[in-house]
Protein backbone atom coordinates (compact mmCIF):
# COMPACT_ATOMS: atom_id res chain seq x y z
CA UNK A 1 0.00 0.00 0.00
CA UNK A 2 2.69 2.76 0.66
CA UNK A 3 4.72 1.71 -2.44
CA UNK A 4 1.13 2.25 -4.46
CA UNK A 5 0.57 6.02 -2.35
CA UNK A 6 4.26 6.76 -3.40
CA UNK A 7 4.11 6.01 -6.90
CA UNK A 8 0.61 7.90 -6.77
CA UNK A 9 2.64 10.91 -5.58
CA UNK A 10 4.85 10.19 -7.69
CA UNK A 11 2.70 10.86 -10.82
CA UNK A 12 1.20 13.54 -9.66
CA UNK A 13 3.94 15.19 -9.69
CA UNK A 14 4.83 14.26 -12.87
CA UNK A 15 2.04 15.29 -14.37
CA UNK A 16 2.22 18.56 -12.26
CA UNK A 17 5.70 18.97 -14.19
CA UNK A 18 4.41 18.03 -17.24
CA UNK A 19 1.13 20.26 -17.36
CA UNK A 20 3.46 23.64 -15.88
CA UNK A 21 5.93 22.52 -18.74
CA UNK A 22 2.77 22.43 -21.29
CA UNK A 23 1.31 26.00 -20.19
CA UNK A 24 5.10 27.71 -20.60
CA UNK A 25 4.83 26.26 -24.70
CA UNK A 26 2.30 29.07 -25.08
CA UNK A 27 3.22 31.62 -22.50
CA UNK A 28 0.42 34.59 -21.86
CA UNK A 29 0.87 38.06 -21.80
CA UNK A 30 0.27 39.74 -18.49
CA UNK A 31 1.03 35.85 -17.21
CA UNK A 32 4.30 34.97 -18.47
CA UNK A 33 5.76 37.74 -20.08
CA UNK A 34 4.23 41.39 -20.52
CA UNK A 35 4.56 43.73 -23.47
CA UNK A 36 6.27 47.14 -23.11
CA UNK A 37 3.53 50.30 -23.73
CA UNK A 38 6.53 51.64 -26.01
CA UNK A 39 8.74 49.35 -28.23
CA UNK A 40 12.62 50.15 -27.76
CA UNK A 41 15.13 50.49 -31.01
CA UNK A 42 17.53 47.55 -30.66
CA UNK A 43 20.82 47.60 -32.34
CA UNK A 44 21.04 44.15 -33.79
CA UNK A 45 20.85 43.55 -37.06
CA UNK A 46 19.14 40.62 -38.91
CA UNK A 47 18.74 38.92 -35.41
CA UNK A 48 16.63 39.27 -32.47
CA UNK A 49 18.07 41.12 -29.74
CA UNK A 50 18.10 39.41 -26.30
CA UNK A 51 18.81 42.13 -23.69
CA UNK A 52 19.56 40.82 -19.73
CA UNK A 53 19.64 43.37 -17.39
CA UNK A 54 21.24 42.70 -14.19
CA UNK A 55 23.94 43.83 -11.50
CA UNK A 56 26.59 41.54 -9.88
CA UNK A 57 25.84 41.72 -6.27
CA UNK A 58 22.67 40.80 -7.32
CA UNK A 59 21.65 37.20 -5.94
CA UNK A 60 18.87 36.42 -7.81
CA UNK A 61 21.02 37.22 -11.02
CA UNK A 62 23.43 34.90 -8.94
CA UNK A 63 21.09 32.08 -9.57
CA UNK A 64 19.67 32.60 -12.85
CA UNK A 65 23.30 33.52 -15.06
CA UNK A 66 24.58 29.64 -15.03
CA UNK A 67 21.54 28.60 -16.95
CA UNK A 68 21.29 32.00 -18.88
CA UNK A 69 24.39 31.61 -20.09
CA UNK A 70 23.82 27.99 -21.40
CA UNK A 71 20.65 29.55 -22.75
CA UNK A 72 22.31 31.67 -24.92
CA UNK A 73 25.43 29.10 -25.85
CA UNK A 74 22.35 27.12 -27.38
CA UNK A 75 20.79 30.05 -29.51
CA UNK A 76 24.42 30.80 -31.43
CA UNK A 77 23.57 33.28 -33.82
CA UNK A 78 19.93 32.42 -33.98
CA UNK A 79 20.03 35.64 -31.41
CA UNK A 80 21.93 38.82 -30.54
CA UNK A 81 22.75 39.15 -26.82
CA UNK A 82 24.14 42.07 -24.52
CA UNK A 83 23.84 42.51 -20.96
CA UNK A 84 23.23 45.67 -19.23
CA UNK A 85 24.88 45.95 -16.11
CA UNK A 86 22.92 49.33 -14.13
CA UNK A 87 23.00 51.01 -11.04
CA UNK A 88 20.40 51.32 -8.44
CA UNK A 89 22.55 53.81 -6.51
CA UNK A 90 23.28 51.35 -3.83
CA UNK A 91 26.88 50.95 -3.97
CA UNK A 92 26.46 48.96 -7.51
CA UNK A 93 28.58 51.57 -9.83
CA UNK A 94 32.60 50.53 -8.80
CA UNK A 95 30.81 46.90 -10.46
CA UNK A 96 29.37 48.34 -13.15
CA UNK A 97 32.18 50.45 -14.01
CA UNK A 98 34.38 47.29 -13.67
CA UNK A 99 32.14 45.23 -16.25
CA UNK A 100 32.10 47.41 -18.80
CA UNK A 101 35.64 48.02 -18.48
CA UNK A 102 36.50 44.47 -19.05
CA UNK A 103 34.12 44.44 -21.64
CA UNK A 104 35.97 47.08 -23.67
CA UNK A 105 39.17 44.74 -22.80
CA UNK A 106 37.37 41.78 -24.10
CA UNK A 107 37.42 40.00 -20.87
CA UNK A 108 34.10 40.06 -19.91
CA UNK A 109 32.87 36.77 -20.97
CA UNK A 110 35.64 35.29 -19.86
CA UNK A 111 35.73 36.69 -16.06
CA UNK A 112 31.84 36.90 -15.89
CA UNK A 113 31.02 33.81 -14.00
CA UNK A 114 34.34 34.24 -11.74
CA UNK A 115 33.10 37.65 -10.60
CA UNK A 116 29.65 35.94 -9.39
CA UNK A 117 31.66 33.14 -7.71
CA UNK A 118 33.75 35.56 -5.68
CA UNK A 119 30.84 37.49 -4.31
CA UNK A 120 28.12 35.35 -4.02
CA UNK A 121 29.73 31.86 -2.91
CA UNK A 122 33.35 33.01 -1.70
CA UNK A 123 32.50 35.82 0.02
CA UNK A 124 35.00 38.67 -1.16
CA UNK A 125 34.28 42.18 -0.40
CA UNK A 126 34.17 43.73 -4.12
CA UNK A 127 32.67 47.28 -3.23
CA UNK A 128 34.82 49.44 -4.15
CA UNK A 129 37.37 50.75 -7.37
CA UNK A 130 40.40 49.29 -5.07
CA UNK A 131 38.85 45.86 -4.89
CA UNK A 132 37.97 45.78 -8.73
CA UNK A 133 41.63 46.33 -9.57
CA UNK A 134 42.61 44.11 -6.44
CA UNK A 135 40.42 40.90 -8.71
CA UNK A 136 41.62 41.59 -11.95
CA UNK A 137 45.09 41.53 -10.90
CA UNK A 138 44.76 38.24 -9.37
CA UNK A 139 43.27 37.33 -12.93
CA UNK A 140 45.24 38.21 -14.90
CA UNK A 141 44.89 41.24 -16.04
CA UNK A 142 47.39 43.89 -16.54
CA UNK A 143 46.50 46.90 -13.68
CA UNK A 144 47.93 50.39 -15.75
CA UNK A 145 45.76 49.06 -19.10
CA UNK A 146 42.54 48.36 -16.74
CA UNK A 147 43.04 51.85 -14.88
CA UNK A 148 43.47 53.51 -17.94
CA UNK A 149 40.79 52.42 -19.79
CA UNK A 150 38.31 52.39 -16.47
CA UNK A 151 38.83 55.81 -16.53
CA UNK A 152 38.17 56.81 -20.06
CA UNK A 153 35.77 58.66 -21.93
CA UNK A 154 34.85 55.36 -23.93
CA UNK A 155 33.71 54.03 -19.85
CA UNK A 156 31.93 56.72 -18.97
CA UNK A 157 29.91 56.71 -22.22
CA UNK A 158 28.52 52.82 -21.67
CA UNK A 159 28.36 54.24 -18.28
CA UNK A 160 26.04 56.98 -19.33
CA UNK A 161 24.29 54.62 -21.76
CA UNK A 162 23.41 51.86 -19.05
CA UNK A 163 21.90 54.73 -16.96
CA UNK A 164 19.84 55.97 -20.42
CA UNK A 165 18.68 52.10 -21.13
CA UNK A 166 17.66 51.65 -17.14
CA UNK A 167 15.44 54.46 -17.70
CA UNK A 168 13.88 53.31 -21.13
CA UNK A 169 12.87 50.54 -20.06
CA UNK A 170 12.22 51.50 -16.86
CA UNK A 171 13.81 48.71 -14.97
CA UNK A 172 12.61 48.26 -11.32
CA UNK A 173 14.22 44.88 -10.23
CA UNK A 174 16.90 42.46 -12.07
CA UNK A 175 17.29 40.18 -13.67
CA UNK A 176 14.96 41.37 -16.27
CA UNK A 177 15.15 39.91 -19.78
CA UNK A 178 13.71 41.80 -22.84
CA UNK A 179 13.39 40.05 -26.31
CA UNK A 180 13.32 42.49 -29.70
CA UNK A 181 12.80 45.68 -27.40
CA UNK A 182 9.19 44.78 -27.03
CA UNK A 183 8.66 42.11 -25.00
CA UNK A 184 9.65 41.47 -20.88
CA UNK A 185 10.16 38.40 -19.14
CA UNK A 186 11.95 37.65 -15.74
CA UNK A 187 12.45 34.79 -12.97
CA UNK A 188 10.10 36.72 -10.72
CA UNK A 189 7.82 36.98 -13.91
CA UNK A 190 7.52 33.26 -14.04
CA UNK A 191 6.91 32.62 -9.95
CA UNK A 192 4.13 35.11 -9.97
CA UNK A 193 2.47 33.21 -12.46
CA UNK A 194 3.52 29.53 -10.80
CA UNK A 195 3.10 30.35 -7.03
CA UNK A 196 5.15 27.48 -5.10
CA UNK A 197 8.16 27.54 -6.98
CA UNK A 198 11.52 28.08 -6.00
CA UNK A 199 13.75 31.10 -7.03
CA UNK A 200 15.52 28.19 -9.02
CA UNK A 201 12.93 26.65 -10.84
CA UNK A 202 11.42 30.26 -11.70
CA UNK A 203 14.98 30.58 -13.65
CA UNK A 204 14.62 27.13 -15.46
CA UNK A 205 11.02 28.20 -16.26
CA UNK A 206 11.89 31.05 -17.68
CA UNK A 207 13.75 29.68 -20.40
CA UNK A 208 11.02 28.08 -22.62
CA UNK A 209 8.94 31.55 -22.54
CA UNK A 210 12.11 33.30 -23.48
CA UNK A 211 12.42 30.37 -26.63
CA UNK A 212 9.10 31.40 -27.62
CA UNK A 213 9.00 35.16 -27.02
CA UNK A 214 11.99 34.74 -29.81
CA UNK A 215 10.54 32.89 -31.98
CA UNK A 216 7.50 35.27 -31.69
CA UNK A 217 9.90 38.24 -32.95
CA UNK A 218 11.07 35.88 -35.59
CA UNK A 219 7.78 35.71 -36.93
CA UNK A 220 6.88 39.53 -36.75
CA UNK A 221 9.76 40.51 -38.55
CA UNK A 222 9.19 37.30 -41.35
CA UNK A 223 12.77 35.86 -40.20
CA UNK A 224 13.23 31.85 -40.75
CA UNK A 225 14.67 30.22 -37.54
Amino acid sequence: MRLIKHTLAALALTCLSFSALASLTAPEVGKEYLVLPQPQPTDAAGKIEVTEFFFYSCPHCNVLDPLLTEWVKKQGNNIAFKRVHIDFGNGQQPLQRMYYTLEAMGKAEELHSKIFTAIHVERQFLRTDSDMLAFVSKNGIDKMKYLEISKSFGIESKMRRAKALQAAYNIEFVPALFVDGHYMTAPSQLQSAMPGTTELESSKNMLPVLDALVLKAQKEHGMKK
